[in-house]
């Protein structure tokens, strides 16, 4: 009994050198070889399973430890002859590296279809072409403009138009003073009106106090409260007075002054487009420049036409705004000298009157604030 369990344990025994090498037997190479290929799989040595190529592999490259070691490791005395690893456990390794290079940790990416790399390759061209058509833009307005700037190039000047662009933009700068002015001179005034409010709120308790004055601080607490009552009135026509100024200064002029921005910006591409036209056709006519010739002189038409529906809205903005500053100052100057003269001259009846006439309500406490639509 004791005989056989001494002889197993002489079976399993391997020589290992101090190094970590296997011995120099050379029986023991076969066995040495496979043993390195198992213990790259990984460091379990348990009961459990090897994966191929290492963990999170698929489940084709897993092989049990039980059935390798079963495989490779043999029962055979210290003097018998060389041990080979086994048909089967040869197989098995042959399979497991196919598997591990036919699988591997990643899957390949599978490659886009033809159609989808088509759709890619067409968006990234017309984004190529967009950038180059407006780089060569820039070039050739930047170019105008340098050449305009030293009195080198020449430039489309229409004097007519030009004036009126100019009147506008002073005219504008003008009204934003006005508009700044009376902005102030309404801070102020509800100032005041505010003052005399507590002001009468005062000269009223006082003459509850004081019976000896009741009669002196009583009528002047009731002058108090009607010049608040008329002030209150004269900030709502001041107020009308100023929204209309600005919605006539920052959404009229501003509109029609950035239809004007448009136009200069046409004006310098169709003078660019121009030179470079000229340009090519003092030049000499062969195969090459003639094909840029009329790409060139395209281009020029695109931009002359374009400069001149430009210049044609801007005419018609300008005749239009015209029009509607003269009906809309002729209304408002009315209301602000009409409600000004009524108020200074403790004329009640009048200011309110001036009110009902240019259809201002006056905002109650807690009321939201009407529109401007609605105030018109």
């Amino acid at each position: 009994m004791s005989d056989g369990i001494m002889s197993k344990a002489a079976t399993m025994e391997i020589p290992i050198s101090s190094n970590g090498d296997a011995g120099s037997l050379p029986e023991d190479d076969g066995l040495e070889q496979d043993l390195q290929q198992v213990m790259v799989s990984g460091p379990n040595l348990n009961e459990t399973s090897i994966v191929s190529g290492g963990y999170g592999g698929t489940a084709e490259g897993i092989i049990p430890t039980s059935t390798i070691k079963g495989c490779l490791v043999q029962p055979h005395s210290p003097r018998g002859p060389s041990i080979s690893p086994s048909a089967s456990a040869a197989s098995r390794m042959a399979s497991q590296a196919g598997a591990s290079a036919g699988s591997g940790l990643h899957q390949p990416h599978p490659s886009p279809p033809v159609g989808g790399e088509e759709v890619v390759r067409g968006i990234a061209v017309e984004k190529f072409d967009i950038v180059k058509k407006w780089g060569i833009n820039t070039y050739k307005c930047t170019k105008q403009l340098i050449s305009e700037r030293f009195g080198r190039g020449s430039r489309t000047v229409d004097l007519e138009l030009e004036t009126q662009i100019e009147l506008l933009r002073e005219t504008k700068r003008k009204y934003e003073c006005v508009l700044q002015l009376a902005r102030a001179l309404t801070n102020h005034f509800y100032s005041l009106v505010q003052t005399q409010h507590a002001l009468g709120d005062a000269f009223a308790d006082l003459s509850q106090k004081s019976p000896e004055l009741q009669e002196e601080f009583g009528y002047n607490a009731e002058t108090q409260k009607l010049l608040c009552k008329n002030g209150e009135t004269l900030l709502g026509a001041v107020n009308f007075f100023v929204s209309s100024i600005n919605t006539l200064v920052n959404k009229t002029m501003e509109d029609t002054l950035m239809t004007v921005k448009q136009y200069e910006t046409a004006r310098l591409e169709y003078d660019a487009y121009r030179t470079d036209l000229e340009e090519l056709s003092m030049g000499p006519r062969d195969a090459s420049t003639l094909c840029r010739l009329d790409a060139a002189q395209s281009q020029f038409q695109s931009h002359k036409d374009k400069y001149e529906k430009l210049r044609a809205d801007v005419a018609i903005k300008l005749k239009f705004l015209e029009e509607n500053k003269i009906k809309v100052m002729h209304k408002q100057l009315l209301l602000f000298h009409n409600a000004i003269s009524a108020y200074f001259a403790g004329n009640q009846q009048q200011l309110e009157q001036t009110l009902k006439q240019f259809n201002i309500k006056l905002k109650t406490p807690g009321a939201e604030k009407p529109s401007w639509l609605e105030e018109q």
